[in-house]
């Protein structure tokens, strides 16, 4: 018999059809059919300008924001050859490391409450919360960041960063160890998933998977340590590999990798190098609004020497912040916001930068520019036509070959592990649908 497994089913999130043929329990054949949540990110892209594309990729995948934002702007430093300071490079990596996991723990929590245990899904939001708080302090947002700029980041980790992370890492860890408790030698739990959704080495290969999905197959393939960027190859860590290639392995993959981020993260607060995080307080400080009003009515000698205190969420990069987190490439980057109140120059590049038909203007050219997402490789194929626009903008979204090759996963299958081996292939559908 035929039967339709969403987009209404709860465990398809209202995205995704699975059009099942059955023989009894088993699955015979299934044909998959996505589109539910088409944006046209890559149309969209092509609309405005290059840092115009930034905030729409908070919404491919939205459980890991930063990392699609600093793909995209690594793709677009790579067109002008630019090369990021050193402190910016550490903060891109802490950062990415701390979506991976919460990417993990909602896969992870999420799925396994698909399976029925809900216990394990509380557990991991609560841990996720932990970790939602820490991005929220540095980029003033949750979930929606748009924190990475080209060239840089927004602002620089604010004070005490450090403590609160390691300190949520400690309660993190404290969560993973009870799910893994809960789960991992649970009899139910193991023989939900053990050898089902398995997929060949070979199967996986030829569909161009990547992620903890290939690496559950035994492929050691991880871009961070196959093609490092920004300073993974300064890290020790490893990237687990499993066996089977099934929902067991993936589970097993995904838990180990959380443990390996956070070993990224301590490394990466141990290297980092120093810089001021915070305004000069001791010097002449005056709200940001004030700073402004000054420079509106043509009083720049009282705010030439100071520096501007403006809300958290809204604070651009001040200048005791730019040297550290930004590139001095007038053509790449903003400048900072003293010199877009306070200096005629100043003001002229920030309108140079954000006017149509001015702004952002690599040269011709098109780049491709892997990371790795908590998913797989995440890749942004970018085109240059010499305008402040993007000719093209082509993503190559980890999850989408996962559901290309749901089909061969799911058959020989019973009709109750479609959930779990829908659950581990971690489909988001901003992200999936594009």
């Amino acid at each position: 018999m035929l039967l339709n497994v969403g987009p209404q089913h709860p465990a398809m999130h209202g995205i995704v059809r699975i059009i099942t043929e059955l023989d009894g329990e088993v699955v015979v054949n299934a044909d998959v059919e996505i589109g539910y949540l088409h944006r046209a990110f890559e149309k969209m892209a092509e609309q405005g300008g290059y840092l115009q594309v930034i905030p729409y990729t908070d919404r491919l995948n939205y459980v890991s924001p930063l990392i699609n934002n600093i793909g995209y702007c690594l793709a677009v430093e790579k067109l002008f050859s630019l090369e990021t300071t050193e402190r910016a490079k550490y903060i891109r990596v802490i950062m990415s490391e701390l979506s991976r996991v919460t990417d993990h723990l909602t896969c992870i929590g999420a799925s396994t409450m698909e399976l029925g245990a809900f216990t394990a899904f509380l557990y991991f939001i609560k841990a996720r919360e932990y970790l939602y708080e820490l991005i929220e302090s540095v980029t003033g947002a949750r979930l929606t960041i748009s924190y990475s700029r080209v060239g840089g980041v927004k602002g620089d980790l604010p004070p005490g960063f450090k403590e609160q992370c390691l300190d949520a890492i400690k309660k993190t860890r404290k969560e993973i160890k009870e799910v893994d408790a809960l789960l991992t030698k649970n009899k139910i739990f193991v023989d939900r998933l053990k050898n089902t959704g398995r997929i060949s080495k070979e199967d996986a290969l030829a569909y161009a998977i990547t992620g903890p999905f290939l690496r559950s197959t035994g492929v050691d393939y991880d871009v961070r340590r196959a093609t490092p960027y920004l300073v993974y190859d300064r890290f020790d860590f490893e990237v687990p590999v499993g066996e089977h290639g099934d929902n067991f392995d993936r589970y097993l993959c995904r838990m180990e990798e959380m443990e390996q981020s956070f070993r990224i993260i301590e490394q990466a607060f141990e290297q980092i190098p120093e810089g001021p995080v915070l305004l000069d307080t001791e010097g002449n400080v005056m709200p940001g609004e004030t700073m402004v009003d000054e420079a509106k009515m043509g009083r720049i000698e009282n705010i030439r020497n100071a520096e501007a205190i403006v809300d958290p969420t809204l604070d651009g990069t001040s200048k005791v912040q730019y040297r550290n987190v930004e590139t001095t490439n007038k053509r790449a980057s903003l400048p900072p916001k003293e010199d877009t109140y306070g200096n005629i120059e100043g003001l002229m590049n920030h309108f140079k930068m954000v006017m149509m038909g001015h702004g952002i203007r690599p040269p011709k050219g098109e780049v491709y520019f892997p990371v790795e997402g908590a998913n797989g490789e995440l890749g942004f194929y970018i085109i240059s036509d010499g305008t402040d626009k993007p000719y093209r903008v082509r993503v190559r979204p980890p999850c989408f070959t996962i559901i290309a090759a749901l089909p061969i996963i799911l058959k020989g299958d019973t009709l109750a592990d479609i959930v779990a081996s829908f659950g581990s292939s971690n489909m988001i559908g901003g992200e999936l649908d594009r």
